[in-house]
C-alpha cells in the first residue's frame, strides 16, 4: 500500500472522530448555556412572581375572598409563559404548563433543576414564600419547558453528524492530494535507487538535496551503504588477488628448496654407508633449507597481512619504545654484535604497531646479514631524530652497518619482491616487506652510503601524528604481486 493511500485513510478515520468528539463537546456547551437562559429567565420571572404569590397567602390568612381573588389574578398575570404552583397553609393554586401532579417536585434550593413528566423535560425552580406574619408561607415553583432547548440541541446532534460523515471523504481526498505531493521527491529517489545494482553497473546515486529532511537522510543512508559496499567489494577483490598471489609466490619459490631437499632426502636414502663428513653437510644442507623454506613462508604471510590491514588498525604508536624494543631484542638473540642506539623522546607516529615492528625487525636483520665488516665484527647503529618545520614535523630513522654497503645501482632493485644476493641467508623479502610498511604509512625509504662513506644507510623519514590529522587512508597495494615493482616509486626517494 502506497505510502499516500496510508496517510489518506488515517486521515479519513482520524478527522470524522475528532469531529464527533469536538461536536459532543459542542452540543454539551450549547445545553449548558440554554440552560442558563432558561434558568435565567425563570429566576427573574421568580422576583415578581413571588410578590404576587405573597399577596395571595396574606389574602387567604386572613379570609378575604375578594382580595383573594384579585391577588391570585394578579399572579396569573405575572407568571405570563411560565408554570406556577403555589401552596401554602390555606390555599393551593397552579397555572400554566406544568408536569403532572405525581412528579415529585424539588424542595426550595433558589436554583433550577431538571424533572421528567410524561417523556417531556421542565427546569423547576422552588423558592420559599413568606411574609411577616407567621402563618404567611408557602412554596412556590416556577416551570419552564425545556422542549425548544432539546430541540436546539437534537439540531446542533444532527449537523455534528452531517459534517462528521462529510468530513471522512473530503479529509481523506485532500490528505492523499497532499500526501502524494509530499512524497513525490521520495518516488523520485525510489526511482533513481531502483536501477542501481552494484553487480551490473559502477553508476551510483547522485542526489540533490530537497530539504526535507527524511527524504535528504534516506538518500545519505543510501549512498552511505553503496560507498561501503564498495569498499568491502574493493577488500574482498584485494583479498582474493593477495591470496592469489600467495599462493603462486610460494608455489614458485618453495619449488627449488623443496627439490633440493628432495635430492638430499634422496641421498640420504640411497647412500646408508655414506661418509658421515658428507652425511654432516647434507643434514646441514637439510638445515638451511628448512629455515629457508620457515622464513619465506613467515615473510610470505607478513607480506599479505601488510596488503590487508584496515585503516581501524592504526593506533598511535611510539617509535622510540619500539626501536627500544627491536634493539633490545636483536642484542638478546645475538649478543656477539655491536647494536648501539640513539633516540630521541616522545616521536608518535599514527601507524600499524605490527607492521612498524616487522619494518624495524627486518631493518636490524638486513644489517645483521649484511652489514659485517672486513674484520668479522658486526656493529649497527640505529638513530631516531625528529626533524621537519612546525607544520610539517618528521621523524627520521636511520640504521647503519659496516658492511660493504649497496651500489649506487642496485639501491632500487633491493626492494624488489624476492630480490637475493647469492650468499644471503635471507628469503629476498625483508627489505619488501619494509618497504610495503613505508607505503602504508605514507613514509619515504632511501638508501645511502654509511657514515664515512663505508657500509649502507638506510633512511625512512615518517610524518608525525597531529591530533587534526589522525586518521589517514590506507592505500592497499598488492606487495605479493609482480605489479609492485611499478609502485615502489610511490615510497622511495633517491638519493
Amino acid at each position: 500500500m502506497r505510502l499516500s493511500t496510508r496517510v489518506a485513510i488515517t486521515v479519513g478515520a482520524v478527522v470524522p472522530l475528532l469531529v464527533a468528539v469536538s461536536g459532543w463537546v459542542l452540543v454539551d456547551l450549547v445545553a449548558r448555556d440554554l440552560h442558563a437562559q432558561a434558568d435565567q429567565r425563570l429566576k427573574e420571572r421568580a422576583h415578581s412572581v413571588a410578590v404576587a404569590a405573597r399577596g395571595l397567602l396574606r389574602a387567604s390568612s386572613r379570609d378575604r375572598p375578594r382580595a383573594e381573588q384579585a391577588h391570585q389574578r394578579q399572579l396569573f398575570t405575572s407568571a405570563l409563559d411560565v408554570g406556577i404552583r403555589l401552596q401554602g397553609p390555606e390555599t393551593s393554586v397552579q397555572d400554566g404548563p406544568q408536569p403532572d401532579a405525581s412528579v415529585r417536585l424539588p424542595s426550595a434550593t433558589g436554583k433550577p433543576v431538571s424533572v421528567t413528566s410524561r417523556g417531556q423535560t421542565w427546569r423547576v425552580l422552588a423558592q420559599h414564600v413568606t411574609g411577616a406574619r407567621p402563618s404567611v408561607q408557602g412554596t412556590l415553583w416556577l416551570f419552564s419547558p425545556d422542549s425548544a432547548s432539546q430541540a436546539q440541541i437534537q439540531l446542533v446532534r444532527r449537523r455534528v453528524v452531517t459534517v462528521a460523515l462529510l468530513a471522512a471523504p473530503v479529509s481523506a481526498g485532500l490528505a492523499w492530494a497532499l500526501a502524494a505531493r509530499a512524497a513525490r521527491p521520495l518516488r523520485r529517489l525510489q526511482q533513481r535507487t531502483s536501477g542501481l545494482d552494484p553487480h551490473t553497473s559502477t553508476a551510483r546515486l547522485e542526489h540533490t538535496p530537497t530539504r526535507i529532511t527524511e527524504v535528504d537522510d534516506l538518500a545519505r543512508s543510501v549512498q552511505t551503504f553503496l560507498t561501503r559496499y564498495d569498499e568491502q567489494a574493493t577488500r574482498a577483490a584485494e583479498a582474493l588477488a593477495t591470496a592469489r598471489s600467495f599462493s603462486a609466490a610460494a608455489s614458485h619459490e618453495l619449488r627449488t628448496p623443496l627439490t633440493s631437499m628432495q635430492t638430499n632426502l634422496d641421498i640420504l636414502d640411497a647412500f646408508q654407508d655414506i661418509d658421515p663428513r658428507d652425511r654432516a653437510e647434507t643434514v646441514e644442507d637439510l638445515r638451511r633449507g628448512h629455515a629457508r623454506l620457515l622464513g619465506l613462508l613467515v615473510m610470505l604471510r607478513t607480506l599479505a597481512q601488510g596488503d590487508l590491514v584496515e585503516a581501524d588498525a592504526f593506533t598511535s604508536v611510539d617509535l622510540a619504545d619500539l626501536a627500544e624494543a627491536s634493539v633490545s631484542e636483536l642484542r638478546r638473540t645475538h649478543p656477539d654484535a655491536e647494536v648501539g642506539l640513539v633516540s630521541a623522546a616522545a616521536l608518535t607516529v599514527h601507524g600499524w604497531q605490527p607492521g612498524l615492528g616487522s619494518l624495524l625487525d627486518n631493518l636490524l636483520s638486513n644489517a645483521l646479514a649484511h652489514g659485517r665488516s672486513a674484520d668479522g665484527r658486526t656493529v649497527i647503529t640505529v638513530t631516531l631524530r625528529a626533524a621537519g618545520d612546525i607544520g610539517a614535523p618528521t621523524a627520521v630513522l636511520t640504521v647503519d652497518d659496516q658492511g660493504p654497503g649497496v651500489p649506487p645501482q642496485q639501491r632500487d632493485s633491493v626492494f624488489e619482491r624476492f630480490h637475493r644476493r647469492s650468499e644471503s641467508p635471507g628469503s629476498g623479502l625483508g627489505l619488501t616487506l619494509v618497504a610495503q610498511q613505508a607505503d602504508l604509512h605514507h613514509a619515504h625509504v632511501r638508501v645511502l652510503d654509511g657514515p664515512g662513506g663505508r657500509g649502507a644507510r638506510f633512511e625512512i623519514t615518517f610524518p608525525l601524528a597531529r591530533p587534526n590529522h589522525g586518521n589517514r587512508t590506507v592505500q592497499h597495494r598488492n606487495w605479493l604481486s609482480d605489479t609492485s615493482r611499478r609502485r615502489q616509486d610511490s615510497h622511495k626517494e633517491r638519493p
